[in-house]
């Protein structure tokens, strides 16, 4: 770690090295694959207010089905605070070259995002939130011939928040998005939502929103879409060792096809525990579906639906004061009405962390 009056500079770096069975290298071709991967990075801090972080990642296959790829992420964020203001930015980029569910193959993707937030305390229990953001998705245009979907999204959000009693916060929000889309009819849509926060004891706490999400897509004679959206976040405790918890959510997004939409729903569950002084062990199962809309009344193609089921484990201990090893297995069945992007794939590897 370097120092130099505000300024700190921390340097990490990671190794992982894993092995692959049932990868996708195109719609309907499985391949086997040892993938080494090396992800050097810095940190920058400048006092409490801003930090920058800049992670690059090499990807070495040994199948020639998959292209060795430099992924590449950047992240700037910053805060302070101006009476009874706390205002945030925060703005990253990251390009990936993995394969990915809805294309079955090794697909080149950049996505940059930019957040502005600003909260206001009315007063000791009433609070308000406000934001804004944009997001960019630059993908390559083509898979297999289906044409595939850029947008751009700009967004604005509010929360007001009231404080019902020591442990529960109350909150009812609003948004509106319009996202602009290269090769589908552009989308306007509008949120409203409630907020729970509850803090039930020292080891048990949750969070949930749950609203509706309007979508009108403009200029393609498609009905407009209505969607129930929500998140679930619960965190139990019962010892210091030991921490379960469960996340879930529901969400509309336009497709990586033309003239789609997807409404993807997500529960998981999973477990965090510390053995012997000095292991961890990580243990997380999930269930997903995505199911596709159309966004054109004549789409030019449709997609089937299909159903994610997950399970990872992992057991680490850290090492060397800054080092940290673990060892780690998963299993992804994808089960869709489309043979070829209906798989199951496994990996089994060994990851190794440091900060300096």
């Amino acid at each position: 770690m370097f120092r130099y009056g505000p300024l700190t500079l921390q340097t990490h770096a990671l190794y992982r090295v894993s092995y692959g069975n049932g990868l996708r290298s195109m719609p309907g071709r499985k391949a086997k694959s040892v993938i080494n991967e090396l992800a050097p990075g810095f940190l920058a801090q400048w006092g409490s207010h801003w930090a920058l972080d800049y992670t690059p990642t090499l990807r070495f296959y040994s199948s020639s089905a998959f292209r060795n790829t430099v992924d590449h992420s950047v992240t700037l964020s910053g805060g302070t605070t101006y009476e009874d203001w706390t205002l945030g930015f925060s703005q990253s980029y990251m390009s990936s070259s993995e394969p990915l569910i809805e294309t079955s193959r090794q697909t080149d993707q950049q996505t940059l995002s930019t957040r502005l937030s600003a909260d206001y305390q009315i007063n000791s229990k009433t609070s308000l939130e406000l934001g804004l953001g944009q997001n960019l998705r630059l993908i390559e245009r083509s898979s297999k011939g289906a044409a595939l979907n850029n947008f751009n999204s700009w967004s604005a959000s509010s929360w007001l928040n009231y404080k019902v009693s020591p442990g529960i916060k109350a909150a009812v929000g609003a948004g509106f998005e319009y996202i602009d889309c290269t090769s589908s009819s552009d989308i306007t849509s509008e949120q409203i939502q409630g907020r729970i926060t509850w803090a039930v004891s020292k080891k048990l706490e949750f969070v949930a929103s749950g609203g509706v999400n309007n979508m009108q897509f403009l200029s393609s004679g498609a009905s407009d879409l209505a969607s129930p959206i929500f998140s679930l976040s619960v965190q139990y405790a019962p010892y210091e060792t030991t921490t379960f918890f469960i996340t879930a959510y529901q969400a509309v997004q336009p497709s990586y096809y033309q003239d789609q939409v997807t409404e993807n729903t997500f529960v998981s569950a999973g477990l965090h525990q510390r053995l012997l002084g000095k292991l961890y062990l990580d243990l997380s199962g999930g269930y997903g579906n995505s199911a596709y809309h159309a966004s054109a009344a004549t789409p030019v193609a449709s997609h089937r639906d299909y159903d994610t089921t997950s399970f990872s484990a992992s057991l680490s201990t850290p090492f060397l004061k800054r080092g940290f090893a673990a060892v780690f297995y998963s299993v992804n069945r994808n089960a869709s009405g489309a043979a070829d992007y209906d798989y199951t794939t496994t990996s089994v590897g060994l990851q190794l962390s440091c900060r300096y």
